[in-house]
């Protein structure tokens, strides 16, 4: 399997037309012992969120071109501490143009399997797919590329399905 960088996949949004969607599975993406701007948090430092400015300037300059940027994150309740800073960030994200909506597991619709062996991923334009994998201690390997018709055809399904069960960010308190 071929795993492209975070760096790469990101270039994914110079070429997509209309949608991007970003399907979290995870209840932690952080890495243990980093010092991060989690870690600050977590001790109650001020944290410096200048590091997401790369990311929420590419999201504003996407989204000001008509393009939509959307997340679902399944989560479970009560949340993990990386949850609960994850949520106390997302205005950020907002702000800069995502959509970005909860739902917590106990939630899930009847019968949803995923596929992809449970991995994150992300859809451009339901066609091509980013598909995230991780080692054991959570750090990032890459994305592999999925462009089979059947399991994109199964990830629009699945996003269309769970982005109508969540939650947007507005409306959930945790």
């Amino acid at each position: 399997m071929k795993l492209i960088s975070s760096a790469e996949r990101n270039q994914l949004f110079e070429s997509f037309v209309q949608d991007a969607f970003h399907l979290e599975l995870r209840d932690d993406y952080s890495v243990p012992d980093e010092d991060s701007p989690f870690t600050s948090w977590l001790r109650g430092a001020t944290v410096d969120y200048s590091y997401m400015e790369p990311w929420t300037q590419l999201m504003r300059r996407v989204t000001g071109e008509g393009k939509t940027v959307r997340r679902v994150r399944v989560i479970t309740e009560p949340h993990t501490p990386y949850i609960q800073w994850e949520h106390a960030t997302t205005a950020l994200n907002e702000a800069a143009g995502e959509d970005i909506r909860w739902l917590p597991r106990h939630r899930l619709p009847d019968g949803v399997t995923f596929p992809l062996g449970g991995n994150d991923w992300w859809l451009y334009d339901d066609r091509l797919l980013a598909v995230g994998h991780f080692d054991s201690d959570g750090r990032v390997l890459g994305s592999e590329i999925v462009e089979d018709p059947a399991t994109v055809a199964e990830c629009v399904r699945l996003r269309d399905l769970l982005w109508a069960a969540a939650i947007p960010h507005p409306e959930y308190k945790p």
